[in-house]
């Protein structure tokens, strides 16, 4: 799997359309209860490193993500913090392997993606080490081409929902055309992003999430085996 731009040899010729996968809540369910305990660490990292008191670092925890996407590109802006150590002791400090397991379901939609037509290719706010770990935990590691993710080494830090970041996921990807794209993610802002960028855009909008006013995307569904109805072309057919 390629990361951030490094391609196969011959990758230049690829002229196939791209499917984007966020990660974080959206390969796994949210019942996993993983971004609760992201939540915590980064509070947490807000009162220990800023002295904050807990409601003060929840409220500009909650800012930060509204403004920028990422906490850490509020920290890293106004505050000087290590993207880095940041990663260390909050997304790498996560106990997932004792949370994410091999996902078979996920794993057959994956394999069933008709591949001389469809490049799987992930694309996540979260730095390489966390977005790596994940999919290697849910046993799907192997059914990616690349991964596009939030480079923490390179400030300032760019993430979704920034024109940029869907740039640099065309880019890396090889992706020839942005209306032969496909994307999914939990994450309302980006898919009003990518959708506004140009791609066929998914909302994966759990039942225990608050679904929008209105659809955001192009389809709005409840679990990710729903994409064989959205786009009946980027499957094989049976």
């Amino acid at each position: 799997m390629s990361a951030n731009g490094h391609l196969a040899d011959g990758a230049h010729k690829d002229q196939r359309s791209v499917f984007f996968f966020d990660i974080d809540n959206c390969l796994y369910p949210k019942s996993y209860k993983i971004h609760d305990l992201m939540g915590e660490l980064i509070d947490n990292y807000f009162q220990n490193h800023l002295g904050l008191t807990q409601e003060d670092a929840e409220t500009l925890h909650q800012r930060y993500y509204k403004d920028y996407g990422l906490a850490i590109e509020g920290l890293a802006r106004h505050h000087r913090v290590d993207p880095l150590e940041y990663n260390r002791l909050v997304d790498d400090a996560l106990p997932l392997d004792g949370l994410i397991k091999p996902n078979p379901k996920l794993r057959q939609l994956l394999e069933d993606i008709d591949r001389t037509k469809i490049k799987p290719w992930l694309f996540t706010n979260a730095h390489i080490t966390h977005g790596q770990r994940v999919v290697r935990l849910l046993g799907i590691d192997d059914l990616f081409e690349g991964i596009t993710y939030c480079d923490y080494t390179v400030q300032p830090l760019l993430c979704k929902p920034a024109v940029a970041m869907y740039d640099k996921a065309m880019r890396e990807s090889n992706a020839q055309n942005a209306a032969e794209c496909y994307f999914v993610d939990d994450s309302m802002i980006n898919i009003i992003g990518s959708k506004k960028y140009g791609w066929k855009s998914v909302h994966l909008v759990e039942p225990v999430s608050t679904s929008p006013p209105s659809p955001v995307g192009e389809f709005q569904i409840v679990e990710l085996e729903e994409l064989r109805r959205c786009f009946p072309e980027v499957f094989k057919k049976r």
